[in-house]
This record gives C-alpha cells, structure tokens and sequence, in this order.
C-alpha cells in the first residue's frame, strides 16, 4: 500500500491486487501495465506461482516484472528472468525505478503500473 501511494502521490495510475489471481484477473481486463511490482509472499497464488504464470503467456510475458520482496536470497529462478530488489527500498529509488520502466508521469497521460502483493 505505501508504494501505491508514493506513486499515485508522484502521478503514476497503479492497480493493486490482493494476490497472484487477482492480478491475473485484472491483467485480463484492464490497460496493459508499463511495470509489475510483484511481492513473492502473497495468499492464493504466490509470486513464484503468478511470475511462472505469466511467463507461459506471449502477451504476459513482455511486461517487465520488478520483485520486491524481503527475502530477496528465496528469488531463485525468478533472478534470472527479472529483475530483485530487496525490501525495505528508499523513496527514490522506487521512483527511479518506475521512471526508467514507464517513463516520467504527467497530468494528461499517466503511466499504468500493477503491483502484486
């Protein structure tokens, strides 16, 4: 929650979804993502599950997916493919995070991001 709202705050439209399902639910529907923030450790679906998930599908898998999670060591096979930031993460570099994958925010066109977790 508090990275959703430093990027709102920033100008970034973010989605959040409860766990791996939810995420994919919403991938269904909505925009496609500039960026998935994804946390390993979620209920129903986790973030190993939802990351292999989302590579077996061609549309999926071209979204850039950055892992942010505490136990950065338990990425495994995850490193290899994406990128694994390990938490707690400063403000500024979360930004620059986001402007290098979605470019800078701006009032008339704000950059959609999904975050997992």
């Amino acid at each position: 929650m508090a990275l959703r709202m430093i990027l709102e705050y920033e100008g970034y439209e973010v989605s959040e979804a409860c766990d791996g399902q939810d995420a994919l639910d919403q991938l269904s529907t909505r925009t496609r993502p500039c960026l998935i923030l994804l946390d390993l450790m979620m209920p129903k679906m986790n973030g190993w599950e939802f990351a292999e998930k989302i590579e077996k599908n061609h549309f999926l898998s071209t979204i850039p997916v950055i892992i942010f999670t505490a136990f950065a060591e338990r990425a495994g096979k995850l490193a290899a493919t994406h990128r694994v930031l390990k938490k707690p993460i400063g403000i500024e570099f979360l930004l620059e995070v986001a402007q290098e994958y979605c470019g800078p925010p701006t009032e008339s066109e704000k950059s959609p991001i999904r975050a997992a977790g």
